[in-house]
């Protein structure tokens, strides 16, 4: 065969050439019969997800306010004299009782001060006795006409003066005891010790702008919050009453979300409200009251005000059951032989992992639960259905 192909390479070139071509043609024509349309095609498995049917259900909701939470009373200790700071009797967060000692300046200047007038008291008592005397001996002698009443009129001015010396004296006195006290310093309330800036020997004054420390009262604890105007308008609507003071008694007890997202056992109470809006933000501040007997809250916390709103008749749906397309809400439903179709939904309100639908579901309807990120409209699957009940009860609205 070799030897015929050199030959006929040597004698016609172009019929070797033409066996060439009419070989690769065969092997092309080989190839395109081994993959014919008689070959079997791969089909995508049916898949099988979970599906749950939605029911109506009376379902309590919360509108949450972002808030800052004080003692209810925050009292500043501030000195009321000057002086060099001698003792501190207690430290930073310390918690301590009314009338429990803090501070003590030093009250050698203000003892003398009370030493020198408990002197001139004595000195003005004394001249006041003096002028009583004087009043005395002449008493008489002008009843009998011996000397002239103008004499006692003199003497009895001189009393008058000395008992006046001696009412101011005697305020002196006083005003050098309460200064005396006021290098004591006691705690007005009950409550927790803030920081403490200034140091033992440091120089103290009644003006200084610093306090000395922050005395906290918590043993209820106040949460403030804000409203927009819309919130407001909205709030003013859900609830009975003619004037606010009427609507805010009718709030229900609130909740307090901390700032790791748990709720604080006590519940609240709404209790006053700002007279005006903030011109400068657009909102009015409300207060809600908390019982804080373990002291588990400080002033400066934050968290979340949960005021909660009952709803009759919702449809709930797990978040994890929608998915966003277009800044809009949508789910698979499930319709006729199994098959899915993306539907939209409008949002009411959201409670914890659910959502409550306000439109474009219907009670008894079946959605897919989960694995929505595998599914496009028209694709059948195995529907395995999941009570809705024992969803609720593994996560709780």
């Amino acid at each position: 065969m070799q030897s015929r192909i050199r030959i006929l390479f040597k004698g016609n070139r172009p019929i070797v050439l033409s066996w060439i071509f009419v070989l690769i043609a065969g092997m092309v024509l080989l190839q395109s019969c081994g993959t014919s349309s008689g070959s079997p095609t791969m089909t995508q498995p049916i898949q099988s997800l979970p599906v749950i049917s939605v029911s109506s259900k009376p379902v309590t909701t919360y509108r949450e306010y972002t808030a800052t939470i004080e003692g209810t009373k925050n009292i500043e200790i501030r000195p009321q004299v000057d002086g060099y700071l001698d003792k501190i009797f207690v430290d930073e967060g310390a918690y301590v009782k009314k009338g429990q000692t803090l501070f003590k300046i030093n009250d050698q200047p203000y003892r003398e001060q009370l030493n020198t007038a408990n002197a001139s008291l004595q000195a003005a008592k004394a001249s006041l006795e003096n002028a009583q005397i004087n009043v005395n001996k002449l008493t008489p002698l002008v009843q009998n006409n011996v000397i002239s009443d103008v004499q006692l009129k003199t003497a009895q001015a001189a009393y008058n003066a000395a008992k006046a010396n001696v009412e101011q004296a005697a305020a002196q006195v006083n005003a050098a005891q309460i200064n005396v006290g006021y290098t004591v310093i006691s705690a007005p309330v009950n409550g927790y010790i803030g920081r403490i800036p200034s140091k033992t020997g440091s120089l103290v004054t009644k003006n200084q702008t610093q306090a000395l420390t922050m005395l906290s009262e918590v043993k209820d604890i106040y949460a403030y919050f804000s409203l927009s105007e819309t919130d407001f308008l909205e709030f003013k609507n859900n609830f009975k009453g003619n004037t606010l003071e009427e609507k805010i008694k009718n709030i229900p007890a609130v909740q307090l979300e901390l700032a790791d997202n748990t709720i604080y056992p006590q519940e609240g109470k709404v209790e006053i409200a700002e007279g005006q809006f903030d011109k400068t933000i657009g909102s009015i501040t409300f207060r809600a009251i908390f019982p804080n007997v373990n002291g588990l809250l400080r002033s400066g916390n934050t968290g979340r005000v949960r005021i909660p709103k009952q709803v009759e008749n919702s449809i709930v749906v797990p978040q994890e059951s929608t998915f966003e397309l277009q800044d809009k809400i949508f789910v698979y439903t499930l319709a006729d032989s199994n098959k899915v179709t993306g539907r939209p939904i409008t949002v009411a309100a959201r409670s914890g992992n659910y959502y409550l639908v306000d439109k474009g579901l219907k009670p008894g309807e079946k959605i897919v639960y989960t694995g929505l990120d595998r599914l496009r409209d028209g694709m059948p699957i195995i529907p395995e259905t999941i009570s809705m009940d024992s969803l609720l009860k593994l996560r709780p609205l």
